[in-house]
């Protein structure tokens, strides 16, 4: 017997318990820096060097931190569904928690890319710095989706929760779009759960179970659910 789809969307909030701030919270890592200075092309193209030391920055603080329980307990769930992961998050927690479908949709921490050529990258483990050149000549910059950008792995997204037979969203304000719209691709008669310490407003969402939970916490009444 095939194994069920399990549709996960994740966002900050799930790297947070490993010590990830947020990019919502009050104490988040944006504080101190306007977002359009370091996380749109015109900030880049103003202030290249403040953009990347703020990536390389990032970058430190990913190598550093460790997966949690919540990261743990999705790799886990791949024994007995078919995990799709889909998430906001730039770093590779959810990889080196074992999961093995993990689709980003803002990019990965840990690769660069030509500012020509969106689709030229690089794996980077240490510092990007103004005057690294791409084999095309032009500068490299982090592989990350800024704003005013528009999101290449949206399409292959909506197709995943299209075909979900459960989907779960853990840690994400639904807020920053197009990422939040994803979950309005879910066929209506699903079962849907929403982990998140603060609840965040869906009225479009049927046959939704809330729990209101740190992504730790919530994983463990997650997994209840779903063996019941």
């Amino acid at each position: 017997m095939s194994k069920k789809k399990l549709v996960v969307l994740t966002g900050a909030g799930i790297s947070a318990e490993s010590g990830l701030k947020t990019f919502r919270d009050t104490d988040g890592l944006w504080e101190g820096y306007n977002v359009y200075e370091v996380a749109t092309p015109r900030g880049f193209a103003t202030n290249p060097k403040l953009v990347l030391d703020f990536y390389n920055m990032r970058r430190r603080d990913v190598v550093n931190a460790k997966p949690n329980a919540a990261h743990i307990g999705l790799a886990e769930l791949e024994n007995d569904f078919d995990v799709q992961i889909i998430t906001q998050n730039v770093d590779d927690l959810h990889e080196r928690a074992g999961s093995k479908h993990v689709l980003h949709l803002h990019g990965e921490i840990f690769k660069m890319r030509s500012v020509n050529n969106a689709f030229k990258t690089y794996e980077i483990r240490g510092d990007i710095n103004v005057g690294d050149i791409a084999e095309d000549g032009s500068q490299l910059r982090p592989f990350i989706v800024w704003f005013e950008e528009e999101v290449p792995m949206l399409p292959t997204a909506i197709q995943i929760v299209q075909t979900a037979d459960i989907l779960v969203i853990i840690g994400t304000s639904l807020q920053v779009y197009p990422a939040a719209g994803l979950v309005n691709y879910a066929k209506r008669s699903i079962p849907k759960f929403i982990i998140d310490k603060k609840i965040p407003y869906t009225s479009s969402l049927q046959n939704l179970t809330t729990i209101e939970k740190t992504a730790c916490d919530g994983i463990k009444v997650l997994v209840e659910k779903l063996n019941h």
